[in-house]
């Protein structure tokens, strides 16, 4: 068996002070190979969405071990964390956190220049050709529809050609058809660049197209 590049060991995760500190995640067990794509399915309030905000550093664990690329990300302060995600991660919401005052194209090449990137616009321009917009660089977000948004996001994800993709409900704000067009994208960008796919989905027509499926529950995996 190939080793793992994600591997969670006892994870727990809990939240808020003194009387109202609620346990989320319950001693989280799991490894990922590279290639792999993932399905993390359960009802609201399950965790799933806080397993994979522990998996990319966006919350860190309160216990246990969480090891990604050799990486203990429980033991990075919140700027390595933010570099090693910049360097090895994409990250899709269901929301698509865009940044109003700039274009498509803006909001994809920013990232990459801070990351020191000499070629940021033409990979920009090179990845929302790939999600089918070569028309829209130059439009601002308000100017797209919610799909062609999510389209902005997955191409800045996959822009600075992330290791691992981490989609969080990426169709949640999406009628059926677009949010199917975004999933084909998804799973396009993952055969293009090769990375490792972890998605977090309600729906089981998703989550059958992953190679493995793992439900969570009340914070444990069943």
């Amino acid at each position: 068996m190939p080793e793992p590049i994600i591997s969670l060991t006892d994870a727990r995760l809990t939240l808020g002070h003194n009387a109202g500190r609620t346990e989320i995640l319950k001693g989280i067990d799991m490894s990922v190979t590279a290639g792999e794509t993932l399905g993390l399915t359960g009802p609201s309030g399950s965790g799933k969405s806080s397993l994979l905000m522990v998996l990319g550093g966006l919350e860190q664990a309160s216990g246990g071990g969480v090891n990604v690329l050799g990486q203990n990300l429980s033991a990075m302060g919140e700027d390595d964390l933010a570099r090693f995600r910049r360097d090895h991660m994409g990250v899709v919401f269901q929301s698509f956190h865009l940044i109003p005052t700039m274009t498509a194209l803006e909001n994809v090449a920013t990232p990459l220049e801070l990351a020191g990137a000499p070629d940021a616009f033409e990979r920009a321009t090179e990845e929302l050709n790939a999600v089918g917009l070569s028309h829209r660089l130059d439009h601002y977000p308000s100017q797209m529809s919610g799909g062609e948004q999510q389209r902005v996001a997955l191409a800045r994800a996959a822009a600075p050609r992330p290791q691992i993709l981490l989609a969080d409900e990426p169709t949640g704000n999406l009628d059926g058809k677009t949010g199917a067009a975004i999933m084909d994208l998804l799973f396009g960008l993952r055969d293009r660049h090769g990375a490792t796919l972890i998605l977090v989905t309600h729906a089981p027509e998703l989550a059958e197209r992953c190679d493995r499926i793992l439900q969570i529950q009340d914070g444990v995996l069943v």
